[in-house]
């Protein structure tokens, strides 16, 4: 059942959910969009990004996604 422009902005402005009434499937971060990328470390490296990552609970492509997305905030 679709919902008019106005029961829908009534809901939101509210404070109502309205999640439901839209189409996710296709939704899109700007500037998010994931892209794999192959790196060479040495292993002393990816050992110490293990202990680290570790340490803090995270997996190890977390902390190095933090530390870079760190630098590069950094620089800005």
């Amino acid at each position: 059942m679709k919902t008019k422009a106005s029961d829908f902005d009534k809901q939101f402005d509210d404070g109502e959910s309205v999640v439901a009434d839209l189409d996710l499937s296709k939704a899109r971060r700007p500037l998010e969009e994931q892209k794999r990328i192959n790196m060479d470390v040495p292993v002393w490296m990816l050992a110490a990004l293990d202990r680290e990552a570790k340490r803090l609970g995270v997996s190890r492509q977390s902390i190095i996604k933090m530390w870079l997305a760190e630098r590069l905030q950094a620089g800005q």
